[in-house]
């Protein structure tokens, strides 16, 4: 059996001390508004309060930060060149890199690009790295992490509103903001080593000024586990393991092996391309030693980049379970 993730096992262990202790009230709104008395839980798209689950941390238990600072690509020495890291090309501005070795520890970044206010979000317990637009409903929003989850799946916040935030969706699920959706631009998770051969004159996220093991997996073993932790939905059709990675695109999910396997695959008009080279950030103690997982980088016909993400094939079936799974040539 792998090893167990001490974080994730700390998680458990405080989601069954509140359920032995509060009962039905951990599933019941009003056992939250002590620490959210501004969101209004009057307005959802949640069918069952029973979906949503303590993570362990509370309410900002994983600081998100904001308005980072960047060096250039070519006086960082600190990332290994395996490890991943979410790109974000925007017309206007060098590229820039955010480590997942920064956002396995804080899962959210707000930042400005060429004058986008972007989020740029990674949930571990999924897989799930992807960049969002903040300006909705003509406000620009900041975020942070509520410490709740849903398919064990990141409940996002924002501040301006309180309301939550589904991370996988980037759809508003409790609150003022409740329906409304975020827009996610064109980013991928590429290796260290593939953005600075790609984008020499590229920027990358500077260490933030936290005390945190940046360059430490605490969910060692996790995506080699059998099940996903705070999960309890179904498991994907057709035997595919809850932890293996998939490309999504839309409401279509090619498995991550299908796609290696093939290297390029041309389908419902879009080439997604995969390369060796990226570490698995959720393998080894140390993220720059977890095993290969190849990049992945999804273009439509002619030639742009295409918002995608490459998550777990439960949070996949979790969230889109009508969706369509690319299994076949």
């Amino acid at each position: 059996m792998p090893p167990v993730p001490t974080r994730a096992v700390l998680r458990a262990l405080l989601l069954i001390l509140a359920t032995l202790c509060a009962g039905p009230l951990a599933a019941d709104p009003s056992f939250w508004k002590h620490e959210w008395p501004e969101t209004d839980f009057s307005r959802t798209t949640v069918d069952s309060w029973a979906e949503i689950l303590s993570g362990g941390p509370g309410k900002d238990g994983i600081p998100a930060l904001s308005d980072p600072a960047f060096v250039a690509a070519e006086g960082e020495t600190r990332i290994g060149a395996m490890e991943p890291v979410i790109t974000l090309a925007i017309e206007g501005e060098p590229a820039r890199a955010y480590p997942i070795r920064y956002l396995t520890w804080h899962e959210i970044v707000n930042d400005t690009v060429a004058g986008i206010p972007v989020a740029v979000t990674f949930c571990p317990l999924c897989n799930s790295a992807l960049v969002f637009d903040r300006r909705v409903a003509g406000q620009v929003l900041s975020f942070g992490v509520t410490g709740k989850l849903r398919n064990s799946d990141m409940v996002m916040y924002d501040r301006e509103t309180q309301s939550w935030w589904q991370q996988a969706l980037g759809l508003g699920i409790v609150g003022d903001m409740t329906g409304q959706t975020l827009r996610q631009l064109p980013a991928w998770m590429d290796s260290w080593g593939g953005f600075r051969m790609a984008y020499p004159e590229g920027r990358v996220m500077a260490e933030p000024e936290w005390n945190r093991p940046y360059g430490r997996n605490p969910y060692r073993g996790y995506d080699t586990s059998i099940r996903p932790f705070l999960y309890s939905g179904e498991n994907p059709p057709q035997g595919i393991p809850p932890l293996m990675r998939v490309v999504r695109v839309g409401e279509r999910a090619w498995p991550l092996d299908r796609v290696a396997a093939e290297e390029r695959i041309r389908e419902a008009g879009y080439a997604i391309d995969w390369t060796p080279g990226q570490a698995s950030a959720l393998d080894s103690d140390r993220i720059a030693a977890g095993r290969d997982v190849g990049s992945i980088r999804v273009r439509d016909a002619t030639g742009r980049d295409v918002p995608h993400d490459v998550l777990f094939a439960f949070a996949f079936h979790a969230f889109w379970p009508d969706g369509k799974w690319m299994l076949e040539p």
